[in-house]
């Protein structure tokens, strides 16, 4: 009863279930674009939320994928903060349900404030589809969905 009552309040911040597996192409450590406007530039992260890994397995993340990410470059307020952030690029090639295979020519993330919201007001570049059903906010900021 109470996973429940957990999905239905992640669905009710913004956030829906993972669909398909989708190849995980980011570790710990990975560098990636921000695709928003909030002055960061360029993010470093940190933790794949809710992962469930392995003894000396590092932590991965994929589209759609919350995370927790470190301002690498950006303005001076903004750099060496942690924020969360999804993941709406990924340069690792994915299989689509439809059997399409899908890569991005850059790893990039969207910040997001704790509660699903967008930091940001608009997303420079294109955004997964499977971020954008999952994410229903970051979808309506994306001007292109792929």
């Amino acid at each position: 009863m109470a996973a429940k009552a957990k999905q239905r309040a992640l669905i009710a911040k913004g956030m829906i279930g993972h669909g398909p597996k989708i190849s995980r192409g980011l570790l710990a450590g990975s560098m990636l674009k921000c695709a928003d406007n909030t002055g960061a530039r360029e993010l470093r992260l940190v933790q794949a939320m809710g992962y469930k890994g392995r003894l000396r397995r590092y932590p991965s993340a994929s589209l759609g994928d919350r995370v927790t990410v470190s301002i690498r470059q950006g303005t001076p307020d903004m750099r060496k903060k942690i924020f969360q952030a999804v993941i709406v690029r990924q340069r690792k090639p994915f299989r689509r349900v439809d059997g399409m295979w899908v890569q991005f020519e850059d790893n990039a993330a969207v910040i997001i404030t704790p509660d699903g919201e967008m930091k940001g007001s608009e997303i420079r570049g294109p955004v997964a589809k499977e971020a954008a059903e999952r994410w229903p906010r970051i979808a309506s900021a994306a001007s292109i969905i792929i």
